[in-house]
């Protein structure tokens, strides 16, 4: 039972009355609301207000210290796909490597494709790229083979076909070994 004097103020809970208590009647408290009118309730519906709490400046400072140092923010989980996503990504279309086709025949577009993707894998293997995505078409298949032979001749690399959802049937993934 919460024990109330003649001249506390109060508020009554769940309600929007306020009011300063004028009697005292066992577990009945009559108040005085702001508008004048007297309203009896029971002691367990008030509670007091006005209580001002002391807090000294060291202590005020030390709260707004805590909320002005910024919270560190915990290191976004990456995803197992993008984790396995490739660094490097070439796109072997000859309109992505020359400005114009014009005057060049099939064998020195092919010619053109394979020293890009060399200059590329050379490139990665330096830099220690671990994937590297060549991106070929899909076509009569010619390039796709010639590149096949190219990655052969490395010791250093395995490929594969690229993830199908992504490419589809046009790209051939090589894996880099780091440390033959």
């Amino acid at each position: 039972m919460k024990a109330f004097t003649i001249g506390d103020h109060v508020e009554v809970l769940d309600e929007a009355i306020q009011g300063k208590v004028i009697a005292v009647e066992g577990a009945v408290v009559t108040l005085q609301t702001e508008e004048g009118f007297p309203m009896q309730f029971a002691s367990s519906q008030l509670v007091k207000t006005g209580d001002a709490i002391q807090v000294s400046n060291y202590e005020a400072f030390q709260v707004k210290k805590e909320k002005e140092t910024p919270k560190k923010k915990p290191p976004v989980a990456r995803r197992p796909k993008e984790r396995n996503t490739p660094k490097l990504e070439v796109d072997l279309h000859i309109h992505q490597l020359v400005k114009s086709t014009k005057g060049m025949d099939n064998f020195e577009i092919l010619n053109q494709q394979l020293e890009t993707a060399k200059r590329q894998l050379e490139f990665a293997i330096r830099k220690r790229i671990q994937k590297v995505v060549f991106i070929h078409g899909v076509g009569a298949g010619v390039l796709k083979e010639e590149l096949k032979y190219l990655f052969n001749k490395y010791e250093v690399v395995k490929f594969y076909d690229a993830d199908y959802k992504k490419y589809g049937l046009g790209a051939t993934e090589v894996y880099i070994y780091q440390n033959p």
